[in-house]
């Protein structure tokens, strides 16, 4: 799996997925998007990975989209430019819909785009000393693409604000927001990124795909006969599933389930 723009690393069933332009704080272009959508759809396919953290190298998780690349989409027709809004809106789909868990280490900030990237993990850690942006406006544009998953993570209040206004904020603010699940320092990043994916690799790899995809498809549903009768068959169909019984026979006589062996 080699990659001009990132970088990729497989270790105990957790894949590190690392943007790696450092020299443009780790903005995206059209090769970099490709190469992400790729890498995901890829490890999303392999029975042998069961987390992905998203990591960057750098001093910046993410600065959004690059500059030249902008620039070029500015003379791009409006065709070409709903094909190249396509392709990130693709990248996004693919890392939230993943059946793999995402954890985002962002190690700096994010803006714009990269607030998508955040937005589109499963669980963020970020470091006290990161700011978040969505500075779209400022340059007289729509954070368009990246609004299905901001707005579910910020709220839709929050989203008013932070899209209207542009500001900056800090990791303390994305914290209380719910943005961010934990606030760390950078001495402590690697440590706390790896608690969590070797907790999410403890658990039985169909049961961790199944309640991601339960997340997904309960919020924002009423809770009327259709949901009780649609969750009721989820617990129905995984309780008899051999990872069920495997996993409870396991409780009961005090030892580890197959999937930690």
């Amino acid at each position: 799996m080699d990659y001009a723009m990132l970088q990729v690393e497989l270790s105990e069933q957790i894949a590190t997925v690392t943007l790696n332009r450092p020299e443009v704080r780790n903005a995206f272009n059209e090769a970099m998007i490709a190469e992400t959508t790729d890498i995901f759809r890829q490890l999303d396919a392999r029975d042998d990975v069961r987390a992905i953290v998203l990591a960057a190298n750098g001093p910046a998780f993410c600065a959004g989209a690059d500059l030249n690349w902008m620039r070029r989409m500015a003379s791009f027709s409006d065709e070409d430019n709903r094909t190249d809004a396509r392709r990130l809106a693709e990248m996004l789909s693919t890392i939230y819909h993943s059946s793999k868990p995402v954890i985002a280490r962002v190690s700096g900030d994010a803006y714009a785009g990269g607030v998508g990237l955040v937005a589109a993990s499963d669980v963020v850690v970020a470091v006290e000393s990161a700011r978040f942006c969505l500075s779209e406006a400022r340059l007289g544009l729509i954070a368009a693409t990246i609004s299905p998953y901001v707005v579910r993570a910020l709220g839709e209040r929050a989203s008013r604000r932070y899209f209207t206004t542009a500001e900056q904020f800090d990791c303390a603010t994305a914290l209380r927001l719910g943005l961010v699940h934990e606030a760390v320092s950078a001495d402590t990043l690697d440590a706390t990124v790896q608690q969590i994916a070797s907790a999410l690799c403890a658990n039985g790899p169909r049961a961790v795909r199944e309640s991601k995809r339960l997340v997904l498809d309960v919020a924002g549903r009423p809770l009327d006969e259709a949901l009780i009768d649609d969750t009721a068959a989820r617990i129905a169909r995984v309780r008899a599933s051999a990872e069920g019984c495997e996993g409870i026979a396991a409780f009961l006589e005090k030892r580890a389930p197959a999937w930690r062996n």
